[in-house]
């Protein structure tokens, strides 16, 4: 790639548990990854706003207290609403594998749970923010 992927890891919501978006932040860092955190209590428009100013290729949402059906898909809208098309948006944390597929529906790219390698997140981003840089 001809410059490092620029990600931001948020915390969205009422979820103050941060320990695995701490160690994706790590991970990311150490794949040569630029990494912005949103910080605890994120909301959608945080997000989408934090995205665009920080013009990042990828937002990585993390979420563990069950609203994932209802902030992820806001934050993809949000997105959407900024024209950021070429922003890859993925999430994780604690989320039924029922759930998954209407996220995904929802425009989020990607789903991890808990035990997922991270070397797989770190793929995922990569090839995904590849294809959006060749659109």
């Amino acid at each position: 790639m001809s410059r490092s992927i620029k990600v931001l890891v948020a915390k969205l919501g009422l979820d103050g548990h941060d320990r695995g978006a701490l160690v994706l932040c790590r991970a990311f860092r150490d794949a040569g990854m630029e990494v912005i955190y949103s910080g605890l209590f994120a909301t959608p428009d945080r997000v989408a706003q934090m995205a665009e100013d920080e013009d990042v290729d990828a937002v990585a949402m993390s979420l563990l207290n069950g609203a994932h059906n209802t902030l992820f898909p806001r934050v993809v809208s949000k997105i959407k609403e900024k024209n950021l098309n070429d922003v890859l948006v993925v999430g994780g944390g604690v989320i039924p594998q029922a759930d998954h597929k209407g996220l995904m529906e929802s425009g989020v790219d990607g789903v991890f749970g808990p035990g997922t390698p991270l070397s797989n997140i770190i793929e995922h981003i990569e090839n995904g923010v590849s294809k959006l840089r060749k659109i």
